[in-house]
């Protein structure tokens, strides 16, 4: 082991220590507690704006110094309407109502009752890239579900991410009379702490991993190999099929309001063009995207077609086009083509909307509709800590507090 990985395992083992002995804090609060805790990361945010702003400041010299991609920049930028928005959704999530600690299954033999309890997890993981704002959605997702946490982000936002957690999150939790030592965050730059933190199965027994790419694959795999269940999303893009039956208009503010940032997960990745329209429409699609910004891949193709745009921060401002020959075709090819994580049908044809729809086994299906919906707040209106695509029973698609508990089976008399 070289001395940065000890130095991380050191970092990410205290981190957990202390989470974990505050973790009881969370789990035993009334619910008029967490809520406050919420309410008080929403406005220790404001009040904290400039201390914050400066801290991200910092992060955004070095990162244009170290020639970041501006895709890279764009997320790592805080200002004071994102940490007004930020702030918003704060206030929103804390007037959710909470999950029932605890619900009546049915009636045993013998008098006795089957009760079915939801129980935090304890301390929960979560490796992000250099996103600030991840940092509060994360903490408070752990914190509505009365979790502890540990939070460790790219090197690129960790000057960002600290004042988060010592002049927002951890003074908002003590000021609910909570312990404000249950959201850790790992301090020691570097990918150690990222590996670090997927090999702690008795302090962190479950790892959200938040990110795309090959780290994101090789983090879960050292995860698994160390026993740490992790909630991985190592790959995304978005899919549009445009059906025969498409109104040209609709067809185009898909297309339109799926690119509105090149950066995220959920973006138009890959265009399916029904083969009836490809002649007429092409040229037009391809003139819409040019007046965006935006490349065009054209057949032959040099790479799959699942090949994520987002992830090359070269050309990720590039969408891929290929042709399909129905709703079966183009359903078939989102499914094994690509990574599953969202895909979308625009077509006036009803009986082809619900036959793509039925086709396609990914985690997010729309139909007249952006894939950029797939995100937490857009459609359950609470911040997510990331996305899960596992062929697994389980939380699938965007990961809420509601998610962030085990069941526990109780049978007693009744």
């Amino acid at each position: 082991m070289t001395a940065e990985d000890t130095q991380a395992t050191e970092a990410v083992q205290t981190a957990a220590r202390a989470a974990r002995a505050a973790a009881p804090s969370l789990a035993a609060a009334p619910d008029s507690a967490i809520d406050a805790a919420l309410g008080a990361m929403a406005e220790a945010l404001q009040a904290a704006a400039k201390t914050v702003l400066a801290a991200n400041e910092e992060d955004m010299r070095a990162a244009a110094d170290a020639g970041l991609p501006a895709g890279v920049r764009d997320r790592l930028r805080l200002d004071a309407d994102r940490l007004k928005a930020m702030a918003g959704q704060l206030d929103i999530l804390a007037k959710v109502e909470p999950e029932p600690a605890a619900r009546k299954v049915r009636d045993l033999p013998g008098g006795l009752v089957l009760t079915e309890r939801r129980r935090p997890v304890g301390v929960i993981g979560a490796n992000f890239e250099a996103r600030p704002n991840v940092v509060v959605d994360i903490a408070s997702q752990l914190v509505k579900s009365r979790n502890a946490g540990v939070l460790r982000t790219g090197s690129a936002a960790l000057r960002s991410a600290t004042a988060l957690a010592d002049e927002v999150i951890a003074p908002a939790l003590a000021a609910a009379g909570l312990d404000g030592a249950a959201v850790q965050l790992v301090r020691v730059p570097g990918q150690a702490a990222a590996r670090a933190l997927v090999r702690e199965p008795k302090l962190i027994p479950l790892v959200i991993l938040r990110g795309s790419g090959d780290s994101t694959r090789a983090l879960a795999a050292e995860g698994a190999a160390h026993g740490v269940r992790t909630l991985a999303h190592a790959d995304g893009g978005g899919v549009l099929y445009i059906h025969k039956s498409s109104e040209r208009e609709r067809a185009s503010t898909l297309i339109a309001t799926s690119l509105d940032r090149l950066g995220v997960c959920n973006r138009l990745n890959l265009l399916l063009l029904d083969q009836q329209l490809w002649d007429e429409w092409l040229p037009e699609i391809t003139g819409q995207l040019a007046a965006l910004g935006i490349k065009a891949s054209l057949p032959p193709h040099d790479h799959p077609l699942g090949y994520e745009w987002a992830l090359d921060s070269e050309r990720e401002a590039t969408v891929t086009i290929a042709p399909a020959a129905g709703p079966a075709e183009a359903a078939a090819i989102a499914n094994d083509q690509t990574s599953g994580l969202a895909a979308g049908i625009a077509a006036a044809d009803a009986t082809a909307a619900q036959e793509f729809l039925a086709a396609y086994a990914g985690t997010g299906a729309f139909w007249n509709a952006t894939t950029r919906l797939l995100d937490g707040f857009k459609l359950f209106e609470v911040p997510e800590t990331g996305i899960n695509l596992d062929a697994v029973p389980g939380p699938r698609g965007p990961v809420t507090f509601r998610d962030l508990s085990l069941r526990q089976l109780v049978v007693m008399p009744g």
